[in-house]
């Protein structure tokens, strides 16, 4: 008799037709998977299996426009979801309303970076050290309360509150390289945690294991069941500094377990993020999901394509395109895609970035709003910003040759101090602030450009500007650098801190020093904070309706009561660029 191990996660849902969705699901042993909603649609697939374990993206067809239906999931004709007795309301699948049947439709896109899974009760005095502590099992945790699992408590207590209509998960959605105690100990039992990796991921089975803990977790698992989610990994979804530079690449490559640590970390996201970033259409002419569909058993088919994507990453393309009515979002891997070559590195490799303009640049006046997700900020605190151009100087050999002592100064640095942001590819960060002016220039410009992100361990609102005389006119649409992280994670006091500087005054005058040593150049665009710098854990969600736009900040706080969410802030970020502030109030 199968059983459901893992979801159901409700990925696509057609903003076009508003008649069709997908839904992700794990079983414990082959089936055939089925959907079905109250008000009469449905699908089914059977399941596909990968390293001995067993999944089915079903996708959903028949739903009525502008409706919300409740639905289940069974399991070779037997009901595994909802559970019996649930305390969670049903999950269901809400469809937008025609284009024509109404003037504007509003989008909810909450977004945020970085949750590492909160550990069990027991386990949340991580100062104790390891092991289990039954003797106080409602301490808090040391993160703080997740605000992923204070949303979805939020939503599902309050049968009036505004759903998201989609989730933007902008990476970090697991840790591979910090694990927690209960991973460990699963990972402790199929090896010698003192050989290499450690207690990190080491293989597939490993990452299945993180996300249990992550998906399993009961109110993030409702929430996942009934709110979209678009996905992205970051760097901890494989390892701290992915694809850093050239020489961190070498040296990671020259170790006996890197090889099946990235080739089932490719597989593994393959499988639990990036199948349900895809559309029906575009899963339809997938050749490898129908390789993988249609043989006993995919493992090795999709081995030969993870191998493949981490030597030859031009093969492969993780970014994609979704539209929400008149919302565009691009999300951008800015991580796989990358060229390390010292003299010629990018963010993007050449296709990845033809891929990136024509998105952006195509059907223009099609959309109100564009909206570019990547896990990376593209406008940082000045200090940070003008520390990794000064880097990328040092280490392109901009200071003695490209063997000189400068230039192997800062390859140590840039490893140590995480310095590969858009910043650190100087030619990609020109590139992207001279693409996202053209979007927003000329009659058909839409009215703002979001650039969502996270990473940073922080949540801030930066504005830029462009000089004066610049070749084609500075932009005439709302450009805004959005940034929130971390959803459930901790921060260190010196790095909070030292944040807190890369934004000062005194931060900007020492780097406009780094600049000037590393012969760095003027920059393309000039920008200032206009919101945060907030610490704590997070989400951000803009609220889009015809051409106006509003951002909200909520914080998970711990009160008597148990966790809750905060409102820092409430703000239009259109008609006229007005601003308004409502702090600490409860949401």
């Amino acid at each position: 008799m199968a059983g459901l191990r893992l979801g159901p996660l409700l990925r696509y849902v057609d903003w076009e037709t508003a008649a069709t969705a997908t839904v992700w699901v794990e079983a414990d042993r082959p089936c055939t998977a089925e959907v079905r909603c109250a008000d009469g649609a449905s699908g089914s697939s059977r399941t596909f299996a990968v390293a001995g374990h067993h999944y089915a993206l079903v996708v959903v067809t028949g739903l009525t426009p502008g409706s919300t239906t409740a639905y289940e999931v069974l399991l070779d004709e037997r009901r595994v979801w909802p559970p019996e007795n649930s305390r969670f309301p049903p999950s269901t699948i809400t469809t937008p309303p025609l284009a024509e049947e109404t003037d504007h439709r509003t989008v909810r896109a909450v977004f945020g970076s970085c949750r590492w899974a909160a550990p069990p009760a027991d386990e949340r005095d991580l100062s104790s050290g390891p092991g289990p502590r039954p003797d106080l099992p409602d301490l808090p945790d040391p993160a703080g309360p997740d605000a992923l699992d204070t949303l979805a408590a939020h939503l599902a207590d309050d049968p009036d509150a505004e759903r998201p209509d989609v989730l933007l998960l902008l990476g970090d959605q697991v840790y591979a390289d910090e694990t927690s105690q209960a991973t460990r100990r699963r990972l402790a039992a199929r090896r010698d945690l003192r050989e290499p990796p450690g207690p990190q991921v080491a293989d597939y089975e490993d990452y299945t294991c993180l996300y249990d803990e992550s998906w399993r977790d009961p109110e993030v698992r409702w929430l996942l069941s009934t709110v979209p989610s678009c996905m992205i990994f970051d760097d901890h979804d494989v390892i701290d500094d992915w694809n850093t530079s050239e020489a961190w690449l070498t040296a990671i490559r020259a170790t006996h377990w890197w090889h099946e640590r990235i080739v089932s970390g490719l597989m593994s996201y393959w499988v639990y993020q990036h199948l349900g970033n895809l559309s029906p259409a575009e899963l339809a002419a997938d050749p490898l999901y129908a390789a993988v569909r249609t043989t006993p058993d995919g493992t090795e088919t999709l081995r030969r394509f993870a191998a493949g994507a981490d030597t030859e990453p031009t093969r492969t393309r993780w970014s994609y395109r979704r539209v929400f009515g008149r919302v565009r979002l691009l999300m951008v891997d800015t991580r796989a895609a990358r060229e390390l070559d010292e003299q010629r590195r990018s963010m993007l490799d050449t296709e990845e970035e033809r891929w990136v303009r024509e998105e952006a640049l195509a059907d223009p006046g099609s959309y109100d709003h564009l909206l570019i997700g990547t896990s990376l900020p593209w406008l940082l605190p000045p200090l940070v910003h003008d520390a990794e151009q000064w880097n990328a100087a040092l280490c392109r050999g901009e200071r003695g040759g490209p063997e000189g002592r400068w230039a192997r100064f800062g390859e140590k640095l840039r490893q140590r101090s995480d310095l590969e942001h858009w910043a650190a590819f100087p030619d990609s960060f020109r590139e992207l602030t001279e693409l996202i002016r053209q979007v927003g220039r000329g009659p058909d410009a839409p009215a703002s450009v979001c650039v969502l992100s996270g990473d940073v361990r922080h949540a801030y609102i930066a504005e830029p500007t462009w000089p004066a005389g610049v070749p084609g006119g500075a932009p005439e649409a709302r450009i805004l650098q959005l940034t929130c992280s971390p959803v459930h994670n901790s921060i260190p006091g010196p790095l909070r801190a030292g944040f807190r500087f890369g934004w000062s005054r005194a931060g900007r005058r020492l780097g406009r020093l780094l600049a000037r040593h590393g012969r760095t150049g003027t920059p393309p665009v000039h920008w200032r904070r206009t919101g945060g710098p907030w610490f704590g854990n997070q989400l951000m969600t803009l609220t889009l309706h015809g051409r106006k736009a509003a951002l909200t900040l909520v914080q998970a706080r711990a009160t008597k009561k148990g966790a809750q969410l905060e409102m820092v802030l409430d703000r239009p970020l259109t008609d006229n660029h007005a601003t308004t502030f409502s702090q600490s109030t409860k949401y």
